[in-house]
């Protein structure tokens, strides 16, 4: 799937830790890859419905099961597909929860920048918020990828897609802050692997930063400001493409920017702006709620 379909190293990893509970259940209930049948797998997907895992997780385990099924079909190790047939998992459609432009700004005012690390934090929450990046993609991040004279970053998504992306001016003065005058201060004498000499952002053992060790500096922040029940990095996301929506950006330009393959995945952004909107209108006019 790495070569052929372009999948992420973490999707890579979700697809094996479903495939290995999914075989684990089968050799628990006296079936086999090559053996299990429909009637088996229905009873799986139940299962897993009913043990209370999200919908999207059943969902992906599902598709990895069909990808593996598939392919052992194309292989010859059996004659059919036993989840050709089986019903998908329907996913709600999740309206996401940003958050407001002042819980924004104070947030960001919440990180002293006064060390190497604080420089950091502060540049990395403000890239977040400015270009709508998954954390894979902050962290994944390389000093070639990012022009600073034109403030322009290159950030590769899902499936390994290439998508240009501006930021603002207070996000580049808090990047210049960190790679001139903090990040220098994190560069070991020798580097571990050759990767972290051109990650921009390092952690305090001047390795290339974690998804792990990223969130952590959200959830600090968050903590600090009372929004930690609410922030994650992802919100930080739902916050840059609903701000901007809400400021009359167009569409199809916040899907380029967030590297949604679907327009469809996009519009659910709208959705949160009307619903703004309709909460401004109730309370400021007056004959909103008359009769």
């Amino acid at each position: 799937m790495a070569s052929e379909r372009g999948r992420s190293v973490n999707t890579l990893a979700a697809y094996r830790r479903d495939l290995t509970g999914y075989s684990s259940w089968l050799s628990a209930h006296g079936a086999t890859l090559a053996t299990v049948e429909r009637t088996t797998i229905d009873r799986f997907v139940q299962a897993r419905r009913g043990s209370g895992a999200a919908p999207s997780s059943v969902a992906r385990q599902l598709a990895a099961m069909r990808m593996l099924h598939r392919y052992l079909m194309e292989e010859g190790v059996r004659a059919d597909d036993p989840t050709a047939d089986v019903e998908g998992v329907r996913v709600p459609a999740g309206i996401p929860h940003p958050l407001t432009e002042a819980e924004v700004d104070r947030l960001l005012s919440a990180v002293v920048a006064t060390d190497p690390a604080g420089l950091r934090d502060r540049a990395l929450l403000e890239f977040l918020y400015a270009t709508g990046a998954r954390i894979s993609e902050a962290c994944g991040l390389s000093l070639g990828d990012i022009d600073r004279d034109h403030r322009l970053v290159r950030l590769f998504g899902k499936g390994a897609k290439e998508r240009i992306v501006p930021f603002g001016r207070s996000a580049a003065a808090t990047m210049d802050d960190w790679l001139l005058a903090g990040r220098p201060h994190l560069e070991p004498a020798r580097w571990a692997r050759r990767g972290d000499q051109e990650a921009v952002f390092l952690n305090t053992r001047g390795a290339r930063l974690t998804r792990q060790a990223a969130w952590a500096v959200v959830r600090k922040y968050g903590e600090a400001t009372g929004l930690a029940d609410r922030l994650s990095p992802h919100v930080l996301r739902h916050s840059c493409a609903t701000h901007l929506l809400d400021h009359g950006a167009d569409l199809r330009i916040v899907q380029e920017m967030l590297g949604h393959a679907s327009i469809s995945t996009t519009q659910v952004y709208t959705k949160v702006s009307q619903e703004r909107l309709w909460a401004v209108y109730r309370q400021a006019h007056p004959r909103a709620e008359q009769r």
